[in-house]
């Protein structure tokens, strides 16, 4: 399965803020630090505003955050929300559908891939706080 464009953005924009603690991250921050569409990224972080998986500070000193801590986002809950229900495929209106055993192998194979993604937690990747940091240009304490 390859996933869409808006849940790549969406787990990068989730990893920034979890390497950054409680600090807020601007938007345009996430947008030069990854070359992505400042307007792009608003839709996405509107998106995971409304899910509750991030909060927003208005203002001049605004930004995001996590709503939640790292370790209680799973990553399977981010995608759903990211690539919505539809299956892999749409049968509607195909000729074979009714003889087809297709639909029912790749729901199986969804439902796998996402019982892999519940397993783990955005502090899974997010663990490697001091690299991801430097990468992020983000000031690494000296106790992470």
């Amino acid at each position: 399965m390859k996933l869409s464009r808006h849940s790549d953005y969406a787990l990068r924009i989730m990893i920034q803020l979890a390497t950054s603690g409680d600090a807020l991250v601007s938007i345009r921050r996430i947008a030069e630090t990854y070359g992505i569409s400042h307007t792009h990224l608003m839709k996405i972080v509107q998106s995971l505003g409304r899910a509750g998986f991030i909060e927003t500070v208005r203002g001049r000193h605004g930004g995001l955050r996590l709503a939640r801590p790292a370790q209680d986002i799973s990553l399977g809950a981010l995608v759903r929300h990211t690539e919505g229900e539809d299956g892999l495929v749409d049968c509607a209106g195909c000729l074979i559908a009714p003889a087809c055993g297709l639909p029912s192998i790749l729901a199986e194979a969804l439902e796998a891939f996402l019982k892999v993604l519940d397993s783990y937690r955005l502090s899974d990747i997010a663990s490697r706080g001091r690299m991801l940091r430097a990468l992020f240009d983000i000031s690494v304490p000296t106790n992470p």
